[in-house]
């Protein structure tokens, strides 16, 4: 064999396994976190402007873990997809938006303690973390079976 019998058009070698291919990944639940790039391929704006967002709406309050690594909220997407329409379809300004939602009282999250100070599972309400891992354990038992057919199926 040459190194000419191995082109970039041959793509039998790898597969399913090309970069970027997320076909098959499951859908996240409604309830889920989200990154930073899940939230912006959803709202279709660059990640730098959630970032800049946060500066401009208190509202926006991401939890942020190691690496200062952004995860979204339900409600923050919910408010982060509102503020998309009134800034690109409504043509507010940015000072217009932080107005509208100030008089509408949009929540603030709670602050999050730094990961450093995080609470201990004793802390939470014994309903909130049951029901927080049996969604875990739900999502979890998905993916072990998806990934057992798959592995089957080869």
């Amino acid at each position: 064999m040459t190194s000419d019998d191995f082109t970039d058009s041959d793509d039998s070698i790898l597969g399913d396994a090309k970069p970027g291919n997320d076909a098959r990944r499951p859908a996240k639940s409604e309830a889920a976190f989200r990154t930073i790039s899940e939230v912006a391929d959803d709202l279709n704006v660059p990640q730098h402007v959630l970032r800049f967002w946060e500066t401009k709406f208190t509202q926006i309050r991401p939890l942020k873990r190691g690496g200062g690594r952004r995860y979204y909220r339900p409600e923050d997407v919910t408010l982060l997809k509102r503020i998309r329409t009134l800034l690109y379809t409504d043509g507010l300004t940015i000072k217009g938006v932080q107005k509208l939602l100030r008089e509408t009282g949009v929540k603030v999250p709670a602050e999050e303690p730094p990961a450093s100070d995080a609470q201990s599972i004793a802390d939470v309400p014994m309903g909130l973390a049951r029901d927080e891992a049996v969604r875990l354990l739900g999502e979890l038992t998905s993916l072990r079976n998806e990934l057992r057919g798959a592995l089957q199926g080869a």
